[in-house]
């Protein structure tokens, strides 16, 4: 796997670390964040876009990431499209 690193969130210090890569094997984005607590994820699970069902499905996860972190997610999706992924 061709993972590159992009950025982890700087305020975080030793008690997580939500963090960026962007798997260039695969075309990719890889997100590490914080679990959801149960409300947020029924909330998500609850959402109904078309054509698809309600649901998480077993093989999916709901994450969260701080907004502050924006600037990595730009530049993650920079590399992909610049690799032409």
């Amino acid at each position: 796997m061709a993972l590159r690193f992009i950025g982890i969130d700087p305020e975080t210090g030793q008690q997580g670390s939500p963090t960026v890569w962007v798997d260039e094997h695969k075309g990719e984005l890889v997100l590490q964040g914080w679990k959801p607590d149960g409300k947020l994820e029924a909330q998500c699970a609850a959402f109904e876009a078309p054509g698809h069902a309600p649901g998480i499905p077993s093989h999916e996860a709901v994450i969260r990431i701080p907004a502050r972190m924006v600037p990595m997610l730009r530049e993650a999706c920079d590399v992909a499209e610049r690799a032409g992924l």
